[in-house]
């Protein structure tokens, strides 16, 4: 078999993961679902989902939104606001999605009566809607959000237990004091003027913007269950890739297996882009050894244009960086290193800022301290970032 002819990769870069393949996170899944279902009997719960870049934090609540729905009856929206900046943009969306998840539903023609003439249906047949009100109609959603919500919640009561509302890639919301102050009076307003209130929120951004917001309104914090979503465990990583390249047809060897899970780092962005890589590179659907180092290199091409280039290769003007990063490159594939051992070939510039340059690249989250090593080690923040500064050293080499 030729590797053009299979049709579709069981990896998604970039995308959430498809939840029948999601794996770990069982004590997480464990507590939120016990917080939904206490949103479930009429209290309303607000959640706070951290996590870095790329950690798997719309794949947990893409999964918990089914969990929700198939343990707890609840009506589930999944909305991302990465480009969204203002409070009327956000409940558009919110409510347009809740529109769009309940098209064919029991209760759709309820909805549309309480939403009346801004909605339309799009598409062939009208098999789509929209939700399209003017500014003032929206700026009226937001101060009556509450009392929307709860209008919405009776009109699903004797079908559904409740909503579960997502709210995606929140960073340029949570640098607003006005959505800071809005979510609290929100959640004030509802424990005050409703007994019955069956909602389950939850937010979903970086640490920083969770701090942004305590900074804002630093009563807010008090209202959130916080939740970090760590990197995954290399049990995990390994079941995830046999369960996905299973699902494709294909049989892994587990030593490629081993390679994969080492350079994935527990990071599901890796995982997913060295799993694709590998996935296409294979040609006898057996993955071996070869397969899985050639999908590594691809695979932190990738990674590396995407995340390094424009971080740290085209930020980084200094020619003595530059220098020391080609060097830090050349010195060994290990993902540690020692700062003496790299100063030991650097010339005096160089050294003159090594300092600086460490500083710098603890910042831009390509290095950290390994603690496990002791004073004055580092190590490179995942496999893929040393492979491809590896990579990038050798090209210049060769020019």
């Amino acid at each position: 078999m030729i590797m053009n002819e299979k049709e579709s990769s069981p990896f998604t870069p970039g995308s959430p993961v498809p939840v029948e393949l999601f794996v770990g996170r069982a004590e997480q899944v464990r507590d939120l679902m016990r917080y939904v279902g206490q949103a479930a009997t009429g209290r309303q719960e607000n959640v706070f989902l951290a996590g870095d870049r790329g950690i798997g934090k719309s794949s947990l609540a893409a999964f918990l939104r089914q969990l929700s729905a198939l343990e707890k009856n609840m009506l589930g929206i999944h909305v991302f606001l990465g480009r969204v900046t203002t409070l009327e943009e956000m409940v558009h969306h919110i409510f347009e999605q809740l529109l769009k998840e309940s098209k064919g539903e029991s209760w759709f023609d309820d909805f549309t009566k309480f939403f009346g003439k801004y909605i339309k249906s799009i598409g062939l047949f009208g098999i789509s809607v929209s939700f399209n009100p003017p500014q003032e109609a929206l700026q009226e959603l937001v101060r009556k959000f509450p009392e929307a919500i709860h209008n919405l919640l009776s009109k699903i009561k004797d079908r559904k237990s409740g909503l579960f509302i997502a709210l995606d890639d929140i960073n340029g919301l949570a640098e607003r004091e006005e959505f800071a102050h809005w979510y609290k009076s929100f959640v004030d307003e509802v424990a005050v003027q409703y007994k019955d209130f069956p909602v389950f929120i939850v937010l979903i951004g970086l640490p920083e913007r969770r701090d942004t917001l305590a900074r804002l309104q630093p009563s807010l914090m008090r209202i959130f269950r916080v939740v970090e979503v760590e990197r995954l465990s290399d049990q995990e990583v390994e079941e995830f890739l046999a369960r996905a390249f299973e699902s494709a047809g294909m049989t892994v060897e587990q030593d490629a297996l081993k390679i994969m899970v080492q350079f994935s780092s527990g990071l599901p962005l890796l995982m997913h882009e060295i799993g694709d890589a590998t996935f296409w590179v294979d040609t006898d659907l057996k993955v071996d050894q070869n397969d899985a180092a050639r999908g590594v290199f691809i695979a932190a091409e990738k990674v590396g244009q995407k995340y390094l280039d424009p971080k740290v290769y085209r930020a980084i003007r200094s020619p003595r960086y530059r220098s020391i990063l080609r060097k830090l490159g050349k010195i060994s594939l290990s993902r540690s290193f020692s700062k003496s051992d790299v100063e030991k070939r650097l010339n005096a510039d160089e050294q003159k800022v090594f300092h600086n340059f460490l500083r710098r690249f603890r910042e831009l989250g390509v290095i950290e301290p390994d603690m496990e090593q002791g004073r004055g080690a580092y190590r490179f923040a995942n496999e893929i970032y040393r492979v491809y500064i590896w990579m990038e050293s050798q090209r210049v080499k060769k020019k």
